[in-house]
């Protein structure tokens, strides 16, 4: 059986991925529902509400750059990685993999030591015998 996490975690969590994978996706053109729908596919559900806010972000930070097309039913404003972009994607992947590889790293070290979960390895509470 698997513990709840708490939601705040899981959120925070997802927050800088999220960013990460959408600058990844970037790479290629893509209007924003086209971008939800990919980071849904991937397992990061995802709202337009929530998406946008950080893609004009950084289009204002210039990490994005943006062009509307009107050819087609009705405009869509699509989005691409700049110059700037790439470098950030770069230092942020590097920041993934060192928090991933850390993280990774201690587990693998607590499972060597075979240390126990800390409510098993505390001493007896007071009063207790």
């Amino acid at each position: 059986m698997t513990a709840e996490v708490d939601p705040r975690f899981e959120a925070e969590l997802r927050r800088g991925v999220i960013q990460l994978v959408a600058l990844h996706y970037l790479e290629t053109p893509r209007y924003g529902y086209d971008l939800v729908r990919l980071l849904g596919a991937a397992g990061f559900q995802v709202e337009e509400g929530t998406l946008y806010p950080i893609l004009r972000r950084f289009e204002k930070q210039g990490i994005l750059s943006s062009e509307w097309d009107t050819g087609g039913s009705r405009p869509r404003k699509y989005y691409r990685l700049s110059d700037k972009g790439r470098e950030q994607k770069a230092g942020m992947l590097a920041a993934w993999q060192r928090a991933r590889d850390a993280t990774d790293e201690a587990l693998r070290q607590s499972m060597k030591e075979g240390e126990k979960p800390a409510e098993e390895t505390s001493g007896p509470v007071e009063g207790e015998a």
